[in-house]
């Protein structure tokens, strides 16, 4: 088996175990059964669990982010930025970067997303911080820009408030699109209708809109929301 298509195995493997059991309870050697490879190829390619799992995120935001740097420089080159703009070059971003996978059918596209939000959940609510400071440190850059943007259109916004919502907002956007099958089959079994992927988002995006846009509550002396 060539190297290239060794890693990409455990790459694969590394993804859906990750995802579907949490970075704590996916051990080594389950990934290598899942690969088909041994214990050995792991060590020899990524060297730990803990440098595995950063190149299962690599893989995803390298590719994301080197995109949405290139759609926010486009967006910036219009007028006046708003919320909803953001949101849609964000979200834009996301599925061009999903669709770009090659190999991928509609369904597989779908899980690849899921995927995808399960894992950036899991490193944010998991006893993990070598994840976000791995995030941090390789795409912290960009992660400022998009929040600087955002946080130019809504000015007066306490900080303290403005992190809050954007933590709600990142637990909506987790939620709906890490479980959107289970949603899609709920509507279809109580409306019988189909709801894909692009409708979810056509709602989800004003709706995060308008909770970015919630007034603030205004700040303490101190600069923090009493």
């Amino acid at each position: 088996m060539a190297q290239k298509e060794t890693v990409e195995r455990i790459l694969d493997a590394a993804s859906v175990l990750f995802a579907e059991r949490g970075y704590a309870e996916t051990s080594l050697r389950t990934i290598t059964t899942a690969a088909g490879v041994n214990l050995a190829s792991v060590n020899y390619h990524f060297g730990s669990k803990k440098a595995l799992i950063q190149a299962v995120f690599a893989r995803i935001l390298d590719p994301f982010c080197k995109q949405l740097a290139c759609n926010l420089e486009e967006l910036q080159g219009n007028d006046q930025v708003e919320v909803e703009a953001l949101f849609r070059c964000l979200f834009s971003t996301l599925m061009q970067t999903v669709a770009a996978k090659p190999g991928l059918n509609q369904a597989e596209q779908v899980l690849e997303l899921q995927r995808f939000m399960r894992l950036l959940g899991m490193a944010y609510t998991q006893s993990q911080g070598h994840l976000r400071r791995f995030i941090v440190s390789q795409y912290g850059d960009l992660y400022r820009r998009f929040l600087n943007l955002l946080r130019e259109t809504l000015p007066g916004m306490n900080p303290v408030d403005f992190y809050w919502q954007l933590y709600f907002l990142l637990g909506a956007t987790v939620f709906t699109l890490s479980s959107i099958d289970s949603i899609q089959g709920i509507i279809e079994d109580n409306f019988a209708e189909h709801s894909g992927v692009e409708r979810a988002l056509e709602l989800l995006i004003p709706t995060l809109t308008r909770m970015m846009q919630i007034p603030a509550s205004p700040a303490s002396p101190e600069g923090i929301a009493p």
